[in-house]
Parts: C-alpha cells; sequence; structure tokens
C-alpha cells in the first residue's frame, strides 16, 4: 500500500465568468452589491478575497466580508464625469505560509440614468471639481424698436436651447413661458424654444424692457426642469451712426514719474475723445463703448475711459516720445462704429503745453494777453523808429553831392550848360 500524501503546491485562481465585465446604473444605491467574484485552489484551501486599495478607482468599492467575494458600491457614480471604472482583486490562500494569490481586474462599465436636470446652454461655470462642473444657466438678451412686430428674436447668447443632463439619454424637452409675456406680447415654440414678438410696443418710455421667464422641461417627466431669463430691451430707431467730429485728435503729456496722468491736448485742457450720435437730442449717446488699439510696443502704455478720456502711465514713458492710436466707438445696441487716431507727443519736464495747432500763437503759448500786447507795441515802435531813420539818411545823401553843382545851383544855372562869351552876351542885350 503506497499512500499518496497531498503537497500544497496549487496556486488559487478565478472563475472565468465571475470576473468578466459588469454594467451598472448611475443609479445604483451606495452599499448595494455590485458582483461576486469567485476562486478556486486545487489543494482545497480556504480563499480570502480583497480589493487593491492603491488603483485609480478603489475608492468606489469595497469588500466587507473576506470570504464571500462580494463586491460593494463604497460611493456614488456619475455617468456625465465617468462612464468606466476599474477594480483590482486579490484571491488569497490562507493554508500556506507562502500565501500564494492570484489577481484579477473587473471592467465595470456605468450606464446612464436620468438623474440630471436640463441646462440651457451656453454654459456658465459655478462651480468645478475634477470632471464634475455645475453650471449657471445664462441671460439672453435682444434688443428691439417701437416699430418691431411679428418678428423673430434673435438673442444674444443665442438661440436659446437647452439639453437634457444627462448626456447619454438626451430627453426631449419642452419650452414654455412662465411670466413676463405681457398679456400674450410674446410666444414661444414649445419644441425649439425661439421667441416671436406678436405685438408692438406702443411707448417704450412706458415699458423700457421685459424680463421673460423660460422653462425647459423633460417631456416624459415636467419635475425635471430648469429656468433661465430672457430679457428684451426696447429701444429707439438708430437712424444715424456715431461719428467723431475729428480724425485726428492731438494730445500732449509732460514727462514725470507719475504712474498715471490725463492726457491734455492745446490750451493744457484735459482731453475728451468723445463720439457724436445724431439720434440724441444732446448728441451724446450713453451706450457708445470706447476701446483702444494701440500700434506695437504700446501695448498697456494707455487706457481710455467710458467717458471719452485717455489715460497715460507716464512713468514708463520718456521726452520726446510719439505715439499714434486709434480709438474705436462702438455703439452696444446697434454694432455701428465709428474711428479715430490719436497723436500723443511726450513732452520734456518744463516744456509748455502749446495753446493752439498755428504756430504764431505757439510763440505766445505761456504770454498772458497784456504781456502779448507790449510786445506788439514795441515792435511797432521799432518799425516806425527805422522808417524815419530811413528818410533821414536819404535827405544827407542828397545834401553831399558834389561842390560845383552846389555852385551852380546857386548862380542860377545849370551846370550841363556851357557858359557863353563877353561879346555874344553883350551883342544880345543891345539888339
Amino acid at each position: 500500500m503506497v499512500e499518496i500524501l497531498n503537497e500544497n503546491d496549487n496556486m488559487p485562481h478565478f472563475l472565468e465568468d465571475t470576473i468578466q465585465p459588469r454594467y451598472i446604473s448611475e443609479l445604483m444605491a451606495v452599499n448595494s452589491m455590485v458582483f461576486t467574484v469567485k476562486a478556486k485552489d486545487a489543494d482545497g484551501d480556504t480563499i480570502t478575497y480583497m480589493t487593491d486599495k492603491s488603483s485609480p478607482d478603489a475608492s468606489y468599492f469595497r469588500i466587507d466580508l473576506p470570504n464571500s467575494g462580494m463586491v460593494i458600491l463604497d460611493k456614488l457614480l456619475d455617468f456625465e464625469t465617468k462612464t468606466q471604472l476599474q477594480v483590482v482583486i486579490y484571491a488569497v490562500e490562507m493554508n500556506t505560509k507562502e500565501k500564494y494569490s492570484t489577481t484579477a481586474k473587473v471592467t465595470v462599465n456605468v450606464l446612464d440614468g436620468d438623474d440630471h436636470y436640463p441646462q440651457f446652454l451656453p454654459c456658465y461655470p459655478d462651480y468645478e471639481s475634477g470632471d464634475h462642473t455645475i453650471c449657471t444657466n445664462p441671460v439672453y438678451t435682444v434688443n428691439i424698436t417701437e416699430t418691431d412686430e411679428d418678428t423673430l428674436l434673435y438673442f444674444s447668447p443665442g438661440p436659446i436651447h437647452a439639453e437634457d443632463g444627462d448626456k447619454d439619454i438626451q430627453t426631449p424637452l419642452v419650452y414654455s413661458i412662465l411670466s413676463g409675456d405681457d398679456n400674450g406680447r410674446f410666444t414661444i415654440n414649445h419644441e425649439t424654444g425661439e421667441i416671436t414678438l406678436l405685438q408692438r410696443v406702443e411707448n417704450r418710455l412706458l415699458n423700457p424692457s421685459f424680463r421673460l421667464r423660460i422653462m425647459a422641461a423633460q417631456l416624459n417627466d415636467p419635475k425635471k426642469y430648469s429656468v433661465a431669463t430672457a430679457l428684451v430691451h426696447v429701444i429707439s430707431e438708430n437712424r444715424f451712426a456715431p461719428y467723431f467730429n475729428k480724425t485726428v485728435y492731438k494730445g500732449f503729456l509732460i514727462e514725470n514719474s507719475s504712474p498715471a496722468t490725463l492726457v491734455t491736448t492745446y490750451g493744457n485742457q484735459v482731453l475728451v475723445i468723445q463720439a457724436i450720435d445724431r439720434d440724441f437730442r444732446d448728441e451724446i449717446n450713453p451706450k457708445v463703448h470706447y476701446t483702444l488699439h494701440p500700434m506695437t510696443g504700446t501695448n498697456k502704455l494707455y487706457h481710455i475711459t467710458q467717458d471719452g478720456i485717455v489715460i497715460a502711465k507716464t512713468d514708463r514713458l520718456r521726452a520726446f516720445d510719439r505715439h499714434i492710436l486709434e480709438v474705436i466707438a462702438t455703439d452696444e445696441e446697434s454694432g455701428e462704429t465709428a474711428h479715430a487716431s490719436v497723436d500723443i507727443e511726450v513732452l520734456q519736464r518744463g516744456q509748455p503745453v502749446p495753446r493752439s495747432p498755428f504756430g504764431e500763437e505757439r510763440l505766445f503759448g505761456d504770454m498772458n494777453a497784456g504781456m502779448a500786447g507790449g510786445i506788439a507795441a514795441l515792435v511797432v515802435i521799432v518799425a516806425m523808429t527805422a522808417f524815419f531813420l530811413l528818410l533821414w539818411l536819404a535827405k544827407r545823401r542828397r545834401e553831399r553831392r558834389d561842390p560845383v553843382d552846389r555852385g551852380s545851383v546857386a548862380l542860377g544855372k545849370h551846370p550841363n550848360v556851357e557858359a557863353s562869351s563877353p561879346i555874344s552876351h553883350r551883342h544880345i542885350l543891345w539888339e
């Protein structure tokens, strides 16, 4: 009789059908059993199961009973952030000191569940954590005039559109106006979300704007919905585009170490660049937005306010610098633009700002009226003195002629007439 003794020389192995890929809904509750694994050992050893805590998705799963092989969901699933997970499981035999083990990697595919509400687009992130983003619904805006009627409105950002938050389901949505339609003045297409203005606004002063509350709800579950705001502004009919009364504005700066200085113009007055809009009585459109397009190398050296005042970083400028900037005035309601240039010159410390663009006035740029008048009077006196001096010199030149000439004149004879002989003279007298 030969008795064969068992040698514990076999390693455990997983049953293939227990480690196949799994498909579970993201709506599965935490602490639910996801699946069960099973391993066998040819030596009949007791098997203990555990998960690899160092694997990337280990936080989603746990094993409570080591000998059962039941894998429990330990964390909520979210299809929108993670659609596939992997869990690494060890099967260890406990009868030998070597503790032979085997490893299996089980793939868990997450199925989309109807757990998200509709979301209006575009999405403005309000909170972000890893792959998870919470959005704030946009505010849609549009401008209309008193003459608009039976018009499809084009909002910005647009169009008005929402999507089911469950990306893999994409349940159809229904749109409706909850409030603000002003007794049927506005209507909405329930399938597309397009809004139409049916009746014109009689008086924009009485109704300067309308606030519409738009709801997008799931067709199969109206309790899942989202609400956004649509603003309709009533503006006057735009007939004239804004324009500048100059093509080039002249500006000056005095070199100094101040971090910011207002740019001035002739007469040391603050330079104000303002577009004219004839749609307004005072020709000032409050909806005009000003921007500067500096040339290369002058970026961030200048800034223009919405009142048309140019501010410069003078501590970064040097005397004799000269910059040409482009000013763009944009009507935010109509989108029309106007363009002009600003020629800015940096003067030395102590150098006066020219009083006007004319050279002769620049000569008296820093003089007051009395001083300028005195200088003008002095110039007139000098001119008159020079005139009389010229007259006196001319007279002196006539008096300095040849002495023979002066004698002939004294005798009453012309110097070019020859003298007659005495005989001839007497003969003439006798006859």
